[in-house]
Parts: C-alpha cells; structure tokens; sequence
C-alpha cells in the first residue's frame, strides 16, 4: 500500500485540525492516499479532548492575554498545550482495516515508530499503553486515537522543548498554586527531546520522517485544492464556532 507524506508545515490551531478531518473524509471517499503529516501551530494553541469541557480546562482569560488559540480536537484524551517552539506534531490517517482491532496493539504500532525516532537519535525510550512514550519513566509524547467511517486518525505530539510555568498558567490550575514544588513534580513526570540531548529541531524531523516512513512505499506529496477547500470550510464553520467550543 503506498501512503502519502505531508511535509512539516505551519498553520494554526483550527486550520490543523479542520485539515486532519478533511483528510479523514478524502482518504474514506478514495480521493487520496493514507496520509501522514508533520505540522506545528502557530499561533500557540490549547487543545481540549472532544469530551471534556473547555470552562473546566482552559484558563480562557490567560490564553486570551497571551495570544495563544482554544480548540476542542476531533479526538478524546486531555488538555494539551502546543508550543510552536516546544513540539513537532503528527497525524496518522488511513483505513482502519490495515491496523489491529485492538486499540493498544495500533497505539503500540504507530507509537513505535516515534519510539524508533528517539532510538535514531540516541534517546531510549518505549511504548506506555495507553498512548503515551516515556523516556527514563518521563512522558514525552501523548497521542489520541478515533475511528470514525472505516478511517483511524491517530495524531500526537512529540515534546522538543518544555515551558511548565507557562503551560501550567494556561491551564486551570489556580496561578497561586504555580510554585517551584508543582513545577519540581512535573519535571518529575514530564520531560523533552532537549532535556535529554542537544538536537536541532530540524534533526528530529528527520529522524520522525525516517521512522514513520521505514518500510513503506510513500511519496511525498501537498494536501490537495479540494481538501484544503474543505479544511477552510470546517474551520471556519466548525472548529471555531462557540457551538463546537462550548459542546460540553
């Protein structure tokens, strides 16, 4: 099966996931390959799972003072902060039929080629079911996984850099209580590319394409006219509208 590769690129936060869903309709309709893209945000961005709410999550105000975009994602999980300095993020979009059934068993395949990325680069690392890749114990990178119409869309970030004192204030968590304790046990918790080598950020884009790509028929391609038409649509119909912010 040959897949399509979009290169790194930049958008901001509801254009990237309006794309991830535009996509996951074009490859079900068999307009395009399955897909694989890198991207980062920019704006900086907050993400909230589809089922949580984003009063509970998000400090609106903060994010609002600092210029950094809300959005509720397609797919479950936590609240995530996306750095455009901080992270590299992937989408993985393809026929479910070509994954295993069970959830753990396709988080471990796709997670296990971030954790080869990391190996590439000196970094040991390895797959924590659910969905998460953990480097000396530490958490460095999250994914979220949805099947919806026959597609898997699994997309995830890769932690580069870490700013805990502004994540934490972008969160809802009192900014009283951000103190060098919360942030000593974070780092306890959490950690990045840089905190355990000195790698460009060019490099481990590299090593992630190398990974994602090994073993696999593949071009590299640009998403399509069509889908970003369609992507266009659902942001601005979709993703930015107070109905889809607000859902819960």
């Amino acid at each position: 099966m040959k897949w399509r590769i979009l290169g790194l690129e930049t958008h901001d936060a509801y254009f990237n996931m309006a794309l991830d869903e535009a996509i996951s309709e074009s490859v079900r309709e068999g307009a395009s390959l399955p897909t694989i893209r890198f991207y980062n945000w920019e704006p900086n961005a907050v993400s909230i799972g589809y089922f949580q709410s984003i009063r509970d999550e998000v400090n609106l105000e903060v994010c609002r003072e600092l210029g950094v975009d809300c959005i509720r994602r397609w797919t479950g999980g936590g609240a995530v902060y996306h750095d455009f300095d901080g992270e590299i993020t992937y989408s993985v979009i393809a026929p479910a039929s070509i994954f295993p059934k069970n959830i753990i068993e396709s988080y471990g395949l796709i997670c296990g080629w971030l954790v080869r990325s990391l190996e590439s680069l000196g970094i040991k690392a390895e797959f924590r079911p659910i969905n998460d890749i953990l480097v000396n114990g530490k958490k460095i990178s999250g994914s979220a996984q949805t099947r919806r119409g026959g597609i898997l869309l699994q997309h995830g970030t890769l932690l580069y850099g870490l700013d805990l004192e502004k994540m934490f204030s972008l969160l809802n968590v009192n900014r009283q209580k951000i103190n060098d304790k919360m942030i000593k046990s974070a780092r306890e918790r959490v950690t990045c590319i840089l905190m355990n080598r000195d790698i460009d950020k060019k490099d481990v884009y590299e090593a992630l394409v190398n990974a994602f790509t090994e073993g696999k028929d593949y071009e590299f391609c640009t998403s399509s006219i069509d889908e970003r038409k369609r992507a266009r649509e659902l942001a601005h119909e979709k993703y930015r509208s107070d109905e889809w912010m607000y859902l819960r």
